[in-house]
């Protein structure tokens, strides 16, 4: 019998806050319900943000709070080449294309058409305009060879062109896990989102679906943050034939004027609550658990 996969993955690039421990903490208690097993997971693929010292505060702040996982620990930065295989077949498939405009491009071309009547993603940033993905081969290899920078993006017609049906994922609606509710999976609202970086193989949302896949995992517990973004994940492991796990997004912990606790806001972190006295079990208190 395959036991149930929960996993924790935070970035090493800040500290963990209140938000990552009700995360982490909830992980450990629906995968312990299940009678299943906790993966932790390392997501620094973006190296220059991410440092070990941080990662170091990580494995300190989890191990304070009581979380316990099974080893090894996968951290993304060593598995590149494993995301670049993964990239080149979606390459070869034609379902992917380098997009080659700067920020500042993108918002010139948008305020030339209106700007504020521009579609824009469920996160609220202006989609990506049409031109690059209607650029001929030879263009986009003289800027390649170029060197010019550019983004792989998901061409997200074609990508919705290959696949056979609807789209949908299964959701909890609470952490009993005992009923499900099917949500309508809407990847094309994103537009064509970055799948991999020329200097990097990989993006959040390729990196994510490939090692669930790998690492077996059955349950994806998360904050609310990531609910519409899981379309398009269910978009990509239907074009990379994985397996689809179950999500329950739970609820964000929230500071004193309503924002969601943020580490490029540099919220009070777990180190700072331990160094003021607080002990795990006031934290758990404090996040109702």
């Amino acid at each position: 019998m395959t036991l149930l996969t929960f996993r924790f993955a935070p970035s090493p690039n800040g500290e963990l806050h209140l938000g990552h421990a009700y995360s982490a903490l909830l992980n450990q208690r629906m995968s312990a319900q299940a009678g299943g097993r906790l993966l932790l997971r390392i997501e620094d693929i973006d190296i220059t943000r991410c440092t070990p010292q941080f990662e170091a505060g990580i494995f300190r702040d989890l191990d304070w709070l009581g979380l316990r996982w099974e080893e090894p620990v996968r951290r993304q930065s060593e598995h590149f080449a494993e995301y670049r295989v993964v990239l080149d077949r979606l390459i070869a498939e034609d379902l992917v294309y380098p997009a080659f405009m700067s920020r500042g491009e993108i918002r010139a071309f948008i305020a030339e058409r209106g700007g504020r009547d521009w579609p824009r993603d469920p996160d609220g940033v202006p989609l990506y305009p049409p031109l690059d993905k209607a650029l001929p081969a030879r263009e986009r290899k003289r800027r390649i060879a170029d060197n010019m920078p550019f983004a792989w993006r998901l061409d997200v017609e074609a990508a919705m062109a290959r696949v056979s049906s609807a789209m949908s994922w299964a959701e909890f609606t609470d952490e009993t896990m005992s009923v499900t509710r099917t949500v309508e999976a809407q990847p094309q609202a994103w537009g064509d989102v970055i799948v991999a970086r020329r200097d990097i193989p990989t993006s959040y949302h390729l990196a994510v679906v490939v090692d669930d896949g790998l690492q077996g995992v059955s349950h994806v517990v998360r904050g609310q943050d990531l609910y519409a973004a899981t379309g398009v994940q269910c978009l990509l492991q239907e074009l990379l034939g994985l397996p689809q796990p179950r999500y329950f997004h739970h609820r964000l912990i929230l500071g004193p004027d309503g924002r969601k606790l943020s580490k490029s806001y540099k919220d009070t972190g777990l180190a700072a609550l331990r160094e003021a006295g607080m002990s795990p079990q006031d934290v758990a208190r404090l996040l109702g658990l």
